[in-house]
């Protein structure tokens, strides 16, 4: 061990002359506000979100405070940001002929986007400058169209902050692939194998051309049936997720959950044991819907597992957006799944989780399913 002030050469990261930073090694940080300023701009300027009698459109970004930064080390990414985000819309509103009857401008602010709450949707606020009749008509298309435009693209920003930002693209090429080499027949089957059930596995995954499947396994401390009703019942969803459904428990019967964002209809319901619902989001391309099943396992008494298929998942919004898999595959293990782990937490959330007056035991297995 060498004496104190006298480091090992050896143990001492000199600055290398060229100054570049191998792989990273040391913290290099990256101001992205004002690549954070180009996204947003690109993503909400003459974004039209309604049409009909009622025509709404994202007309510009007002201003964008805040902070915005990448830390890279060694290869990974520690995304830091707190912003706010003031949008400007214009709303036309037009009779049966198509002339105009009125026009509105409004505003959409987005208090706060931090990394801190990286895995949950931001507030907006949706305001018009004149509240007549047709301003709050025009006002309530921007809620229900607008919002879900914004928030699709807000998490395509969070999705590339998590991926470096600005410094993606040079982080992408500097990962190398290192081939693996067998040095003989037999290693070499084997890996042939193993990567012939692994292109099947990913042919599975995928679909049909333009769509993916999403597979999961949660794991709960409850009993299936416990769990199948807070699903399928509307007050408890609106506890969990803090937010608005209408949900029908009939096969044929529509649904609309996360403020109708999500619009659907149960195809098949077996108490405690199947959830089969055709899905759509609204910010999908006409025409598409896809298909959750839910299949409810109980291996042991309190202990259920939850196996999730959603299929026909588009790859592409209507906007073009390309990260519809993997917001859905985060909102199901983010916004639902988990969001029913720690409700218990939440204790505003009790009066809608257990909304009937129910016996202790009953109370206890409600509890224990949200908390496991």
């Amino acid at each position: 061990m060498a004496k104190f002030g006298e480091g090992d050469k050896r143990w001492i990261v000199a600055e290398r002359p060229d100054g570049t930073n191998v792989h990273n090694w040391h913290w290099a940080e990256t101001n992205c506000l004002e690549w954070s300023r180009t996204f947003f701009n690109n993503s909400f300027t003459n974004v039209a979100v309604g049409d009909g009698d009622a025509t709404v459109t994202i007309k510009k970004v007002e201003k964008l405070d805040g902070e915005a930064y990448v830390n890279v080390r060694k290869g990974k990414v520690i995304p830091g940001y707190e912003i706010s985000v003031r949008l400007a819309w214009e709303g036309e509103a037009r009779d049966a002929d198509g002339k105009v009857l009125k026009r509105v401008d409004g505003a959409v602010e987005i208090p706060y986007i931090s990394d801190e709450n990286a895995g949950e949707d931001p507030e907006i606020r949706v305001s018009v400058k004149e509240n007549g009749e047709l301003g709050i008509k025009l006002m309530e298309v921007m809620l229900k169209k607008g919002k879900v435009v914004v928030l699709e693209k807000v998490r395509v920003w969070v999705e590339s902050m998590a991926k470096g930002g600005p410094v993606k693209d040079e982080l992408e090429a500097k990962k190398v692939a290192v081939p693996h080499k067998n040095n003989n027949n037999n290693n070499n089957n084997s890996s042939n194998g193993d990567n012939n059930v692994k292109k099947e596995e990913v042919k599975k995954n995928e679909g049909k051309k333009g769509f993916k499947v999403i597979s999961l396994i949660e794991k709960f401390n409850c009993r299936a049936r416990d769990l199948f009703e807070i699903l399928m019942d509307e007050n408890r969803w609106r506890g969990f997720t803090q937010s608005n459904a209408r949900i029908s428990k009939e096969v044929g019967g529509e649904f609309s959950i996360f403020d109708g964002s999500v619009t659907g209809k149960n195809l098949e319901l077996d108490e405690g044991k199947l959830i089969v619902q055709g899905w759509r989001f609204g910010s999908w391309p006409d025409g598409i819907e896809s298909m959750v099943r839910i299949v409810f396992e109980e291996p042991e008494d309190g202990v259920t597992v939850v196996k999730l298929t959603h299929s026909d998942v588009p790859e592409e919004d209507r906007y073009g957006n390309a990260t519809v898999v993997e917001n859905t595959e985060r909102g199901w293990r983010d916004l639902i799944f988990q969001r029913i782990r720690t409700a218990k937490e939440r204790l505003l959330d009790w009066q809608f989780l257990v909304k009937d007056e129910v016996s202790h035991a009953q109370f206890n297995d409600l509890a224990g399913c949200i908390s496991s």
